[in-house]
């Protein structure tokens, strides 16, 4: 055999070691982020790559220092006003649990406590009845409470469900984004979510 043949051979050993050698995970492409979409073992639990905050245009009708999110897309909009605005990714409420209409920033809280409410606590036993403010708590680092409703938009300790739609009505952000955005919004801020 001839040395660039054996070089050759070699060469297809190695890359299919690697490649055998790599974690069992499919890749495609989220359709709402065009970014690509890890699926583990487990196609149930696809996780997104974190989605980026960024300014975007926004030329909606609402006025600055307002909440739109599209629920949707995914995606939460604080408008700064002069036709710009911060877009954050989110996680919304999965089938059955999703909603829209228009309310306001009734609360702020920095680590909230949570009392799951007695509609979770029927459909979840297993819940704690409160939980005390921490990293381990699911609203995360900061949530802002609309109006009487039990929604929220809060932050998470499963950062991989932002942009999947698995919570049971509030809107998750990363306790990155939910810091940033809670240091923006003022309690009164209008909250507007459509589908």
């Amino acid at each position: 055999m001839n040395m660039r043949l054996k070089s050759l051979i070699l060469a297809g050993a190695l890359v299919a070691g690697v490649f055998a050698a790599a974690p069992a995970s499919a890749y495609e492409i989220d359709v709402l982020t065009g970014k690509p979409l890890v699926v583990s073992g487990d196609p149930s639990r696809a996780t997104v790559d974190p989605i980026p905050r960024e300014e975007v245009a926004y030329n909606g009708k609402m006025g600055g220092g307002s909440i739109f999110i599209n629920t949707s897309e995914r995606r939460l909009y604080y408008v700064l006003g002069n036709g710009k605005a911060i877009r954050y990714g989110i996680g919304v409420g999965r089938p059955g649990f999703d909603w829209a209409g228009t309310n306001r920033v009734s609360r702020k809280a920095e680590w909230p406590d949570w009392t799951p409410p007695a509609q979770m606590l029927k459909r979840r036993p297993d819940l704690p009845r409160h939980m005390k403010g921490g990293e381990d708590n699911p609203l995360g680092a900061r949530a802002m409470y609309l109006g009487s409703t039990l929604f929220r938009i809060h932050g998470s300790n499963e950062p991989e469900t932002i942009g999947q739609a698995v919570s049971s009505g509030c809107i998750r952000m990363t306790n990155e984004d939910v810091i940033d955005l809670y240091d923006r919004v003022k309690v009164g801020a209008i909250v507007t979510v459509v589908r």
